[in-house]
């Protein structure tokens, strides 16, 4: 048994590590990633909470604050509703630190860039925020990210280049940077301004019949619409959660890695659900929340296990694990099992999430349980978190437990597999020491 999974693992290490580590280390995708988890996080989060707050799950709470909702929504539009634009900021920022170059200019340059994108061209006093605020939200992540990044490479490669403005060396630093970005800020600035002039001069007539300018987030969107419906599918969220623990399986932090590609298409999702004008299921809640329970692989059941474990090592690491269990962190499980580069136990570390998101796909698809429209933290509680993000439906709790029992039921046979396992390892390790410590006791004798 031993010799099989000694050979599993160099097979896993040979040909598993590599190609997923290559998707992992990617500097574009760690950059996307930073930039949603510092720069646009937290504004959807406390965004998150003020559109709880307008839409309490209460019936007669929900009549008394029906009068002055839309004053409460204003947080939420002004952060979660443009989440687009600081995300435009957090990618330039991040890659522009990855790529070891001065972070601030590329970053508030994409800014003015996402504005321009974003605004038709025409006589902006007559234009309402209103008129142009869904496309800071999810509607214009792909523009935000297409732009962060445009706009760090083109930046960096202007200031190694001879095409700047260079200045003596007495001039002071500071002064010297802001002409070093003059030449590509103007390069950029007309580049965009151009194109979406172009596309805001052809307009089209929308269902209700109003005439509504072309602009590139709604450009995008429209031919991204047919990648947008593919996404929100079940394949689309089979091929996700493999993809995640996978990675997970060698050690490299899945959910990140798949974040940065699909975040986009997730939050794209919730805003529509949020603001009640869709049913989308794969979001960034349908994993977080109702897949991942107790951490990545669902492994709340495994800590439960580890405690009353007749391994020394396992009740050990179910000791550690069973706070931050709570809180839905469980690398102490990933790496103390452990489950990553641990032939037995990845089988069913990938297999449970794979079931838990088919089973709440189709609950989701069928209406069972109300679909996710409020992001928080993934360190909610299970339970209380499932209350939460689906909109203060108690089903959405349940669905939890359900799947925490399913869980429960596929971990069992494969832990105590790896827990025999383990139990000949100690005992075979113990006895040397036994035999050790008999060895001065006979010479005394």
């Amino acid at each position: 048994m031993s010799v099989m999974i000694e050979r599993s693992s160099a097979w896993v290490e040979r040909f598993l590590v590599p190609p997923l580590g290559a998707v992992a280390s990617n500097i574009f995708l760690q950059a996307i990633r930073d930039a949603f988890i510092i720069f646009t996080l937290p504004l959807i989060l406390a965004g998150s909470l003020f559109l709880i707050i307008a839409n309490p799950p209460i019936k007669a709470l929900a009549v008394l604050i029906a009068p002055y909702q839309s004053a409460i929504l204003v947080p939420f539009q002004l952060s979660f509703g443009m989440m687009a634009l600081f995300l435009a900021f957090g990618v330039a920022y991040s890659l522009a630190q990855y790529r070891r170059t001065e972070p601030v200019q590329p970053a508030v340059l994409a800014m003015v860039l996402f504005l321009i994108a974003t605004m038709p061209v025409s006589d902006l006093t007559n234009l309402k925020l209103g008129d142009v605020l869904p496309y800071f939200g999810g509607n214009g992540l792909l523009v935000g990210i297409i732009i962060g990044i445009l706009t760090t490479e083109v930046v960096r490669r202007f200031r190694g280049s001879r095409y700047i403005i260079r200045l003596p060396k007495s001039v002071p630093p500071n002064v010297t940077r802001a002409f070093e970005a003059l030449v590509p800020a103007i390069l950029l600035i007309t580049l965009v301004w151009s194109i979406e002039w172009f596309v805001s001069v052809h307009t089209f007539s929308n269902a209700d019949g109003k005439i509504q300018q072309l602009t590139l987030p709604i450009l995008l969107m429209r031919a991204f619409q047919p990648l947008v419906l593919v996404q929100d599918s079940y394949p689309a969220a089979l091929l996700e959660i493999v993809l995640m623990m996978l990675l997970w399986s060698v050690g490299i932090h899945g959910m990140n890695v798949v974040t940065a590609m699909a975040l986009p298409f997730w939050l794209s999702t919730l805003t529509v659900n949020a603001t009640a004008r869709g049913h989308g299921i794969v979001t960034e809640p349908f994993f977080h929340i109702f897949a991942h329970l107790g951490g990545s692989g669902a492994t709340w059941p495994l800590v439960i296990y580890m405690l009353r474990s007749r391994s020394a090592q396992l009740r050990t690491v179910g000791k550690v694990a069973l706070g931050p269990a709570v809180f839905n962190i469980n690398e102490p499980v990933t790496f103390g099992v452990p489950m990553a580069l641990n032939p037995v136990m990845m089988i069913p570390f990938v297999l449970v999430p794979v079931i838990i998101v088919t089973i709440n796909y189709i609950v989701f698809a069928v209406g069972l349980v109300h679909v996710p429209v409020v992001l928080q933290p993934f360190t909610v509680p299970v339970g209380v978190s499932g209350f939460v993000a689906s909109g203060g439906d108690i089903r959405g709790s349940l669905l939890q437990f359900f799947d925490l029992a399913v869980s429960a039921l596929i971990y069992y046979p494969f832990f105590k597999a790896w827990e025999r396992i383990l139990i000949q390892r100690e005992e075979a390790a113990a006895r040397p020491e036994e035999r050790s410590e008999r060895l001065p006791a006979e010479v005394h004798s």
